[in-house]
């Protein structure tokens, strides 16, 4: 049963006045249940508990934070059809895919487990003493990362699992040593519900301190702002638009204490089609083109929003295939109202630009709240005159860019800022030929894929998902895959500390085993005394 409170660590408040309920897609109804929103004594609560939580939870063995991490992968499991059902009636998306991201979303629980069993994440790093050095002694020094403090995690639209309440923010944050303060996304805050119980659970089940997770409805981000400009938050997470990431980002250089905003705030993802590609089998490529821009309504942040081609009898063929593909897609429903109505009105907006024309609309009739799939087109030298056509669009929508030649094609990839990925389309002889094109759009991703399209991310140890500005605030971090813990730590240096006081990781005797650098060498070796 959904009760619409929060989570104040082991606690359930709903002091407030102000309540909302969450919209289901899929029937175009609201759904019954009242979610209270927040108020200031319960945020400040929330923080307080996350800081008193922080005390204890910082210095828990690995062991013992994977064994929470596992934990919660549990609950979430245990929750079967029940949350599998929420997901799907508020976000309208369809049960095989809300089931996939559930197990998305307990894999990288488990993955980050593992991590932290591992241990070897903290990047120990020894300098033992050089008492005999000349003409200066070095003195001992051991450096590791250690966790921020409390961390607040915007959920994302999108994702209602993956990218949300036990996401891969929370988790990586989770397992850093970092207590959690979810601000719930107001469009499946059922669903938020569902997983803040199952942490919850999880780390009463585990012994983890009260406070180290809380979770706080949100309607009219008053409950945002208060947590990021709270004294005690030490970073903030976010997964969303680039107006909404922004703002936090200023909000959070206001504070007396400046503080980190590892926002991804969307891309356009170009993909580059390149002349001996379109060769091969255009039909092939223009069908897994449009399947990916109509993947989920094209409400990813990977969505190939810009396609590249060289005018060209390829590119021809290219674009009448692709025509053909998108007027056969089928309109998806898109995750809310809101959505749906931006994205009709600024789709509208660019087909009343002259130097805009329509390429192919899905033929087959939109109801409401479905995205009707488009793909327009405009010449290269008007792309550059103006670069502001390829502001993202969320939604199932890409803008073809069709260069006239290879300086103007040089043109327009230098047009491009920071963007999550970028894909090349090529055989082997393209990529050789374009060698220097490619390498202008490997200035400004995160990711370079050849020969595949940008939706899909996997969650591993290689994974970069962020970018340059303005696809994230600091390109120099992912948000997916194991290096997000880096997001959360800090390094801390310790200069001639006696070895007991020493965290284990860095002692004498590597008690956990971990591969650690001794005098720039990488090994498991203890340090003889």
């Amino acid at each position: 049963m959904i009760h619409g409170k929060n989570f104040i660590g082991y606690e359930l408040k709903a002091e407030g006045l102000n309540s909302f309920q969450t919209f289901s897609p899929a029937n175009l109804q609201e759904l019954p249940e009242l979610f209270v929103q927040a108020t200031k004594q319960e945020t400040d609560l929330a923080v307080n508990k996350a800081v008193n939580a922080y005390k204890v939870f910082r210095k828990k063995s690995g062991k013992e934070k994977a064994a929470f991490l596992r934990a919660i992968a549990e609950e979430i499991e245990l929750l079967g059809p029940l949350l599998i059902e929420r997901a799907c009636a508020e976000s309208g998306l369809p049960e095989g895919r809300i089931t996939g991201e559930r197990g998305r979303t307990v894999g990288q629980l488990r993955l980050f487990a593992s991590v932290l069993e591992d241990g070897s994440w903290v990047e120990s790093s020894i300098d033992p003493a050089m008492p005999e050095r000349k003409p200066v002694a070095r003195p001992d020094i051991r450096k590791m990362v250690q966790p921020i403090g409390p961390v607040v995690v915007f959920t994302a639209s999108n994702f209602p699992l993956a990218f949300s309440t036990a996401g891969g923010d929370t988790t990586s944050a989770l397992a850093a040593g970092n207590p959690v303060i979810v601000k719930v996304h107001p469009y499946h805050a059922g669903t938020n519900e569902l997983v803040a119980g199952a942490i919850i659970r999880a780390a009463q089940k585990t012994d983890m301190p009260d406070g180290v997770f809380s979770s706080l409805n949100d309607i009219d981000l008053s409950v945002g702002q208060l947590l990021v400009l709270h004294p005690e938050v030490k970073s903030v997470a976010f997964t969303g638009s680039f107006s909404g990431g922004k703002s936090l980002y200023k909000l959070a250089q206001k504070r007396e204490e400046p503080i980190p905003v590892f926002a991804e705030m969307g891309s356009v993802n170009p993909v580059m089609l390149l002349p001996e590609k379109l060769k091969e089998d255009p039909a092939k490529l223009a069908a897994t083109i449009a399947g990916s821009l109509n993947l989920g309504a094209g409400q990813f942040c990977t969505n190939p929003g810009v396609l590249i081609v060289l005018r060209s009898p390829e590119a021809e063929a290219f674009k009448t295939e692709l025509s053909v593909q998108i007027r056969k897609l089928l309109p998806e429903p898109m995750l809310h109202r809101n959505i749906s109505s931006s994205f009709v009105r600024i789709t509208k907006d660019l087909l009343e630009d002259p130097v805009i024309e329509k390429l192919a609309e899905s033929d087959l009739k939109a109801g409401e709240l479905r995205g009707r799939p488009l793909v327009v087109k405009v010449s290269g030298n008007d792309f550059i005159a103006k670069p502001g056509l390829a502001e993202e669009i969320f939604g199932p929508f890409s803008l073809l860019i069709e260069a006239e030649g290879v300086e103007e094609l040089t043109e327009v990839l230098k047009t491009f800022r920071g963007q999550l990925t970028a894909s090349v389309i090529g055989t082997s002889d393209d990529l050789t030929t374009f060698r220097s094109q490619i390498e202008i759009l490997q200035q400004v991703v995160g990711r370079l894929i050849f020969n595949g399209v940008p939706t899909g991310v996997e969650v591993c140890y290689s994974m970069q998902h962020g970018g340059p500005f303005p696809a994230t605030t600091d390109t120099r971090f992912t948000s997916v895959g194991v290096d997000a813990i880096k997001r959360f730590v800090r390094p801390v240096a310790f200069q001639d500390a006696p070895n007991a006081y020493l965290p284990d990781e860095l002692k004498d005797a590597n008690p956990l085993n971990i591969w650690r650098r001794i005098d720039g060498q990488l090994t498991k070796e203890p340090i003889k005394t």
